[in-house]
């Protein structure tokens, strides 16, 4: 009977040993990396225009069968959100909206590198050679001018940073704020560069615009419409925002390129770290790379030049070759820009209260 007892009681040690050796592994198995089952939805924080973001993430889903849904923000308030989620990531995909903004996320560890296989498709200058980011279209700095405000007071399209400072523009033109913009900061970044890499010089040409500048907005793209409603007679926006606004109903408006250079963006995708939806995430950002998805932009009146060669480019795309661009290192704007927006709410103008 001892006998027979102590070989039940070692049985049911083994059994049990067993049973909890097999849950370790289970446990093991789900927490492993590319092997974690997500909920089949991707949640995308999104720099793209609102109906641009919903056209992308629409098809995203009619191609997938996966859901995706969207929330606009612009390139600073979705930096500002990813942060605040560290540890509880509330996005799994950022979407849109220029580079350095990536970088800068990059930088403070905010983004997973994931380098998918469709990103051999796209020019080495348009994505990080790590995978943190890569790029789905690329968009020119620009003036948009409404010729009606001009003609009144007998000036031309402005064709030069230094035609923004002239005096008979006081209040008179729209910017937004490169704390909270993408689009402002590429401007911001792009007085470095013509400064040959000089902040001081660039704040100081800004201290100059300053008094020429009816408010900084939020939004990159609010000038478009602060201009086509007349309320002032330049907005420094991205050229296609503009092309999109003139396309709206606005006739009367003008693209224009400065002469000294201007900057771009590459607008960027990319997984964000912690994502809870991760292999559902990089599926995303997959689609994006692809000509599918970058010929969505038009459907939804975006013209931006797309970085996939094999993507169809609109007619109302503006020619990049056609214009001067300065020499614009997102990695290194991005590891610039906590410190020099800092600098502009200190020196120039305080950030737009939400």
């Amino acid at each position: 009977m001892t006998d027979m007892l102590h070989r039940r009681v070692a049985k049911s040690i083994a059994v049990t040993a067993l049973v909890a050796l097999a849950a370790t592994g289970c446990a093991r198995e789900a927490a492993a990396p590319g092997t974690t089952k997500d909920g089949g939805v991707v949640h995308v924080v999104c720099g793209a225009t609102e109906d641009w973001c919903a056209a992308t993430t629409k098809k995203f889903t009619e191609t997938s069968g996966l859901k995706a849904d969207f929330v606009r923000l612009s390139s600073g308030e979705a930096l500002a959100r990813i942060k605040a989620g560290k540890g509880n990531a509330e996005f799994d995909v950022w979407y849109g909206g220029p580079a350095d903004g990536f970088s800068a996320a990059n930088e403070g560890g905010f983004l997973e590198p994931y380098v998918s296989p469709n990103a051999a498709k796209i020019p080495a200058k348009y994505k990080d050679a790590n995978g943190a980011w890569t790029g789905v279209y690329v968009g020119a700095l620009g003036f948009c001018s409404n010729t009606k405000l001009l003609q009144e007071k007998g000036m031309e399209v402005p064709k030069s940073w230094a035609d923004l400072l002239n005096p008979k523009l006081a209040k008179d033109i729209g910017i937004a704020h490169p704390s909270t913009s993408g689009t402002a900061y590429t401007a911001l970044w792009t007085q470095v560069q013509l400064a040959g890499g000089s902040e001081d010089k660039a704040l100081d040409y800004m201290r100059k615009l300053h008094p020429n500048v009816l408010q900084y907005t939020k939004s990159g793209a609010a000038p478009a419409q602060m201009t086509a409603r007349g309320e002032v007679a330049v907005g420094v926006i991205f050229s296609h925002d503009c092309i999109a606004t003139k396309e709206a109903g606005f006739p009367g408006l003008e693209v224009s390129f400065p002469s000294e250079g201007t900057g771009y963006e590459t607008g960027g995708v990319a997984l964000i770290q912690g994502a809870k939806n991760p292999v559902s995430g990089k599926k995303f950002v997959d689609w994006a790379l692809t000509k599918e998805a970058q010929e969505v932009g038009p459907t939804a009146k975006a013209y931006q030049f797309p970085t996939n060669p094999d993507a169809k480019v609109s007619d109302k795309v503006v020619d990049l070759a056609g214009i001067t661009m300065v020499d614009y290192d997102a990695v290194a704007a991005g590891k610039a820009k906590i410190a020099l927006t800092k600098r502009f709410d200190a020196e120039v103008a305080q950030a737009p209260k939400s």
